[in-house]
């Protein structure tokens, strides 16, 4: 596969003086689903906040093979505006964007589609459970039609049944568009679950202590979770998040 962004050298220390990354060397490949794991505080999501260019890195540097991509962003809060419409959150950026209004509203209307949000396009977000906002938040995300799509600890506050129903959502979007997505979570089921590759995180400052490749089958479902393949991904998931946290 063709490489989409790579990091070099990359470090970061904030102006506290916290360290958070010692050095991150990591290449991401087109199409790929990777996810960083590792304890809190490793810097995981100041990666991909340098990845956004939402902050620069304090030395390295990020660079495009192919030119920098549409990226969309979904963090672990879904960050709704209490006085928009669900479709005036999913619209949002694309209006910020200067994208004519009625082909934002179509492109918005066919995300929250997609995310099984359709009947609610009128709705506000206090009317909604958390696994209604975080879809809209990834339908806000997917309909500016990004290549790279960075999520942070998107379903940690959601229950498991809510959880795993997303992990499937998440898989068929990102392969009907062919979208590259880097995820960070804390759990080692979650990544063995979703991923091509995991990239296991030591404490901070952060690095790279192990880079894991699983081979997946392209269709996924709860069924594959009780299968001795699922198992032993996590296992070497779990081991290598063992040993970076004993190193």
């Amino acid at each position: 596969m063709t490489s989409l962004v790579s990091l070099h050298g990359v470090s970061k220390t904030f102006d506290s003086g916290t360290q958070a990354i010692a050095v991150l060397d990591l290449e991401v490949r087109e199409g790929e689903f990777l996810s960083l794991v590792g304890p809190s505080g490793c810097g995981k999501s100041t990666a991909l906040r340098i990845i956004a260019d939402l902050i620069a890195p304090t030395t390295g540097g990020v660079t495009w093979p192919g030119g920098k991509p549409e990226i969309g962003f979904v963090f672990q809060e879904p960050t709704l505006m209490p006085w928009r419409t669900v479709l005036g959150n999913a619209q949002l950026p694309l209006e910020l964007k200067g994208v004519a209004r009625a082909e934002a509203e179509a492109r918005s209307r066919s995300a929250l589609a997609r995310v099984g949000l359709g009947d609610f396009e009128k709705a506000y977000p206090r009317e909604l459970s958390g696994g209604m906002k975080m879809r809209v938040s990834i339908a806000r995300a997917i309909a500016a039609k990004p290549k790279l799509l960075l999520m942070d600890e998107p379903f940690a506050a959601l229950d498991e049944l809510t959880r795993q129903s997303l992990n499937d959502d998440l898989l068929k979007l990102a392969r009907e568009d062919g979208i590259t997505v880097i995820f960070v979570t804390h759990s080692v089921y979650e990544s063995a679950y979703l991923s091509d590759r995991v990239v296991v995180m030591t404490p901070r400052p952060g690095r790279v202590t192990a880079d894991i490749a699983i081979a997946q089958p392209a269709e996924r479902s709860a069924a594959y979770r009780l299968t001795p393949q699922f198992t032993e991904a996590a296992g070497k998931i779990s081991a290598a998040l063992g040993h970076a946290m004993a190193a």
